[in-house]
């Protein structure tokens, strides 16, 4: 992955960082960001899937706190309802994988609160680390029904899109046995974002694949303590930038949620698309 260097890289700012790369930890770069504005995001309606525990809450509430009006989506309703009511957004339960239950999410939502300015698809199964011969067809497909259908059938309409990726994308093979089924699933919603980012450029939508870090979450359990976690606040954050639409100009760009400081990033964007950074490639 080919990056420009913020945050906790401590590279330089046109570091090229290839997906092998080990980054180096310093310190957070949202202690030294810009403070932003309370209501930055007032009259701005965000749809949030998979918002009912986690990183998709935490952005719920990030962008309720900005002044956004937020629907979130989930299985389990005792969880969106709980969110739901603590930001004041509209609850909405469903599977992202099925056509209809998204297709009235946003009804329900441009009834309630008007278009969607937002879509955050974070709703993301993470499979099973199991011998891939051991693993049944329509469980290891069904995260991809997730992962990339589920973004595939949200995006319908205007505004800014923002797909909650992972660096499984791209890390080399950390363990055995693997999950063959989570990391190219989150390639695959990577490679989705930047074509359609191609395609409707010029339109007035920015798609966003983001790495939201690794995130102390029920998905991430197994982890060990001492792996290197990133803070909780930092997707939520960087999902709050993209929306107030300073970092347009690099829509289609992989951006991870510790290491890519927004500041930096508005400041070098025409550097970042000139050079090509903040993508996926392959190295010859």
């Amino acid at each position: 992955m080919r990056r420009l260097c913020g945050g906790r890289c401590g590279r330089g700012l046109s570091a090229r960082i290839p997906a092998t790369s080990r980054r180096s930890r310093t310190r957070n770069p949202w202690r030294r960001s810009a403070v932003p504005s309370e209501h930055e995001l007032e009259g701005q309606v965000a749809l949030v899937t998979g918002g009912g525990r986690g990183i998709g809450a935490s952005i719920a509430r990030e962008l309720a706190a900005a002044g956004a009006r937020v629907a979130v989506t989930g299985r389990t309703l005792k969880q969106i309802e709980e969110v739901a009511r603590e930001i004041h957004g509209l609850p909405l339960q469903g599977d992202v994988s099925r056509r209809e239950d998204v297709e009235r999410w946003v009804r329900e939502v441009h009834v309630t609160h008007g278009p969607i300015d937002l879509l955050v698809n974070n709703a993301g199964l993470g499979g099973e680390a199991r011998p891939t011969w051991e693993i049944e067809p329509k469980e290891w497909w069904r995260v991809f029904e997730v992962n990339v259908l589920g973004a595939f059938l949200c995006c319908r309409g205007r505004g800014r899109i923002v797909n909650v990726a992972s660096g499984a994308a791209y890390l080399p093979p950390g363990g055995t046995p693997t999950n063959t089924s989570y990391g190219p699933s989150k390639s695959a919603l990577y490679r989705f974002s930047e074509l359609l980012a191609a395609e409707v450029r010029g339109h007035g939508i920015a798609v966003f694949p983001i790495s939201p870090g690794l995130v102390k979450t029920e998905m991430t359990a197994a982890a060990p303590d001492d792996a290197p976690w990133t803070p909780p606040e930092c997707a939520p954050r960087l999902v709050r930038a993209l929306a107030s639409g300073r970092l347009d100009a690099l829509s289609g760009r992989y951006l991870h949620a510790e290491h890519d400081d927004p500041d930096e990033l508005e400041r070098r964007a025409n550097e970042i698309v000139d050079q090509d950074l903040n993508t996926i490639r392959l190295r010859r």
